[in-house]
């Protein structure tokens, strides 16, 4: 056995361990299949540090436990674009999905070229990744969109997308009419036309995902900081 395969068999015992039942009862209201504490599966993360083969001996494991370690511990740019392609279409549960395009694919260099042909695909759970990563370049690279364009797509497609892919857009919406002023007016008739997730039962003291009331109150904040 090598000195790798000896780690993942420590590993894989040491997450069994961590396995907690009403841990796992709560993540599975949301959709993932898990019951290890996330806080301490930084620690664990933290105590391996960087460890890219152990990474993707992890990810193959295809224990989502594991997989939440994986992108914990790897190295994101030693990624190739392929590799990443096939390992967000086998990232089936919300959380791996979305730490995948959080930690890894967007400290990637193949991210754009990634980005554009994700929000293309007929997979919608491919698709959302696609559309958070515009999200992100909404925000961060705008100069690479065309904002009126995605404004578009996203009143002629949102209304009647799947929930996750449905999300993703509203949170790209939103994300314009925070961001940029000179399409804010139709960003908020989009999403007033739409109502989509306007009932949606948001707690005390937070921001309801509700596109028009989303952008006002960001946009009220930015004013009085």
């Amino acid at each position: 056995m090598t000195q790798t395969e000896t780690a993942l068999t420590e590993v894989m015992a040491e997450l069994a361990a961590l396995e907690d039942p009403k841990t796992r009862g709560v993540n599975e209201k949301h959709g993932d299949d898990h019951g290890v504490n996330l806080s301490k599966l930084r620690e664990l993360a933290k105590r391996l540090k960087t460890r890219q083969e152990l990474a993707r001996q992890l990810w193959d494991t295809d224990d989502t436990a594991a997989r939440l370690l994986a992108m914990l511990i790897c190295r994101p740019k030693a990624f190739e674009r392929d590799e990443l392609d096939a390992m967000l279409r086998a990232a089936r549960t919300p959380k791996v999905h979305g730490w995948l395009v959080n930690y890894v694919v967007k400290k990637n260099p193949q991210v754009e070229e990634l980005r554009v042909a994700w929000s293309a695909d007929p997979d919608p759970v491919v698709a959302s990744a696609g559309w958070a990563l515009t999200t992100e370049r909404v925000a961060k690279n705008p100069k690479v969109l065309d904002l009126a364009g995605l404004l578009d797509v996203i009143e002629a497609e949102m209304k009647d997308a799947p929930d996750r892919l449905q999300w993703a857009m509203n949170h790209c919406l939103a994300q314009i009419g925070i961001e940029h002023h000179e399409h804010r007016a139709r960003a908020l008739d989009v999403g007033e036309r739409l109502e989509v997730l306007k009932d949606y039962p948001t707690p005390p003291n937070c921001t309801s995902p509700f596109a028009p009331t989303w952008i006002n109150e960001m946009v009220r904040r930015q004013h009085v900081e």
